[in-house]
């Protein structure tokens, strides 16, 4: 049942006079600021553009200033919206109605019929506002694999694919393209809006937690299949269509140049370390996906080091705040007219348990805030420099208190206040959100993870895995090798997969070790930094997985599958393993449907596998795979040798 809670659809006959500009008379129309007339902006056969016009002539300042907030949608016991209890209802009614805000993202993790429902609610409160304006929900990558707080969620019921860097394996534009069509279904069926991705960012340092969110760092490749998730998700070449999801794509620019692998959500990792050659070659990798229409661009946190924009030096700020980074170079340069959505937080106060967080005072939700180079500025302050460098929107914030203040002061001019909500309403617009933003919650149910889908998915996780070494032709193993020891890998799936499953490696025919990349916790008290991967990427003993491969490795074969959540370094285990492969997001079942030979590995390593530690050290962190005489060079896999 299509849901309509809370507006009246109003006759014509009953509308009243036409707005001005209407052209041939609506059907019908949603009386969205309850006047019993229709309005230009709630007729929509008038353009997108005049409609945004009449709207912000209709808006008071309060509620344009609310408009360039966007928000979390707070969950049951989780403020930060995690969670599988739903919404907060009466929290979501004092940030829709109190404040004003309808930009929020959604970090729920609840079965599809369930997030219909709860994302029906909140349009039916916002429906109730007094310009009835709909709530645009966002949400960071849920398709995949990888569940990070603050960069991705679980799929729960969406279909899973392999990680963008698995995609990237593959190197398949019209598969990317398939993949962000399915996803937009989905996330359309449960009411979601906007795509916190792709990541057009360059993983040009192998210790950075991100890469796996990265389609590699080469920037013709990056470019071109960040293109085609962009064209996929917003239905189309030429921008975002009606039945689209917007998309964000991030993190501008060069948020993969992180010296150590530090990442920016943490004051350790405010600064980036490039060059003018390097930076070209970091920018390049967004040409596609903004040629591609992409309905906006989010900035880096990060404060890029060592670069000037046609001689002129880059202010040492976080990109959010850099006038030389987002006017100079992206608007004026590139011509970008898009949407620019900041990166959350970077407005918050960073406290001493922000930026030194101790085992007594860990860093907490509430401590979260990326203020770099801006540090000293009031809130009030930040804000203003973020707008006027070109910010249209904050990202995780909810307090229109502070750009009040700057827009009374004289800060912000009325006229780039109209201009941040003209982008933000045109998004809504085009989404076709103002005409129905309510989602059928029954077939949410069927469209979700549908079998086929779900199907092709499993498949492409088989296919983007890639087969590194492969002594003897062990891969695929031979019918006659049945019994199986595991590490790491489902005793059930390996059983639907038709292996007897030993407990003893000496009853085994072959031996089966699932084993993630290494990493060091080298900030536990930072929020990011102790759910982030850091530090080193060999294997050593007292790593289980690596302490299972050695109890075995020479007692009969065995396959190591390696999760590359980073560029693992390989170089002491490649002596001990008969087969090894390199995964970046797949499933038990996809894994053990290479094993048996059901699906061959197809995928070419996105990015390289160094020899060494010291080889690591020694990089360029903002240089593309320059690490010295890798043990795998990017482009490399098996693909042929497996048949």
């Amino acid at each position: 049942m299509k849901r309509n809670a809370g507006v009246a659809v109003v006759a014509l006959a009953l509308a009243g006079p036409l707005g001005a500009g209407a052209t041939t008379p609506a059907p019908g129309f949603r009386d969205l600021n309850h006047n019993g007339r229709m309005d230009p902006y709630e007729n929509s056969q008038l353009s997108d553009e005049a409609r945004t016009e009449d709207l912000i002539a209709q808006m008071t300042l309060e509620e344009k200033a609310a408009t360039l907030l966007h928000g979390t949608l707070p969950a049951v016991g989780s403020p930060i919206g995690a969670g599988n209890s739903g919404y907060d209802m009466p929290a979501v009614e004092t940030l829709v109605k109190d404040r004003g805000i309808t930009s929020m993202i959604s970090r729920l993790a609840v079965p599809p019929a369930m997030f219909a429902a709860q994302n029906n609610a909140v349009q039916s409160i916002a429906a109730s506002s007094r310009l009835g304006i709909p709530v645009t929900i966002s949400t960071d990558p849920r398709n995949h694999f990888s569940v990070v707080g603050g960069a991705s969620v679980a799929a729960t019921g969406f279909t899973q694919w392999p990680e963008p860097l698995g995609l990237a394996a593959l190197d398949d534009d019209a598969l990317v393209r398939q993949f962000g069509a399915i996803a937009a279904t989905e996330y359309r069926a449960v009411g979601l809006h906007m795509a916190l991705s792709p990541q057009a960012d360059l993983a040009t340092e192998p210790r950075w937690s991100r890469a796996l969110a990265t389609f590699g760092a080469d920037p013709a490749k990056v470019s071109r299949l960040a293109a085609a998730y962009v064209e996929g998700f917003q239905g189309g070449a030429s921008g975002l269509a009606r039945s689209g999801v917007a998309t964000i794509v991030k993190h501008f620019v060069g948020y993969g140049a992180e010296p150590e692998g530090f990442d920016g959500h943490n004051a350790y990792g405010a600064k980036l370390q490039l060059t003018n050659a390097s930076f070209a070659r970091h920018l390049a990798a967004f040409a596609g996906p903004l040629k591609a229409g992409s309905a906006g661009i989010m900035p880096t946190y990060g404060i890029v080091t060592g670069v000037t924009i046609d001689g002129k030096p880059m202010e040492q700020v976080g990109a959010g705040f850099n006038a030389t980074l987002l006017q100079d170079l992206l608007r004026k340069k590139m011509g970008y007219r898009g949407l620019v959505v900041s990166d959350w937080g970077i407005v918050n106060d960073c406290s001493a348990t922000c930026s030194r967080p101790t085992a007594d005072n860990p860093q907490t939700p509430s401590a979260i805030a990326m203020p770099w180079g801006v540090e000293k500025l009031t809130v009030e302050q930040r804000v203003a420099k973020g707008v006027n460098a070109g910010i249209d929107q904050f990202g995780g914030f909810a307090d229109p208190a502070p750009l009040l203040a700057a827009v009374r002061s004289g800060a912000i001019s009325q006229a780039r206040l109209d201009d941040a909500v003209r982008q933000v309403m045109l998004v809504k617009f085009r989404l076709g959100l103002f005409d129905n933003p309510f989602v059928d919650e029954t077939a949410a149910a069927r469209i979700v993870g549908a079998p086929q889908a779900a199907a092709l998915a499993a498949k492409v996780q088989s296919e983007a895995q890639v087969l590194l070494q492969n002594r003897k032709g062990t891969i695929p193993l031979a019918p006659t090798l049945r019994k199986i020891w595991l590490h790491g890998v489902s005793l059930e799936a390996a059983r639907l997969a038709g292996f007897q499953v030993v407990a003893d490696p000496a009853q085994a025919d072959v031996a089966l070790i699932r084993m993630a990349s290494p990493a060091e916790k080298l900030h536990p008290y930072h929020f990011f930094g102790n759910m982030q991967d850091e530090g080193r990427l060999d294997f050593r003993d007292g790593d289980a997985g690596y302490d299972a491969l050695r109890s075995v490795a020479g007692r009969l074969p065995v396959i190591v599958a390696v999760d590359m959540n980073r560029p693992a370094i390989l170089t002491n285990v490649q002596g001990k393993a008969d087969a090894m492969l390199a995964l970046y997001g797949a499933s038990d079942a996809a894994l053990l449907d290479v094993v048996s030979g059901k699906i061959m590995a197809r995928g070419h390593l996105p990015v390289e596998l160094p020899r060494s530690m010291a080889a690591v050290e020694a990089q360029r962190p903002d240089l593309p795979n320059d690490s010295r005489n890798p043990l795998y060079a990017v482009g490399f896999g098996l693909e042929e040798k497996a048949r």
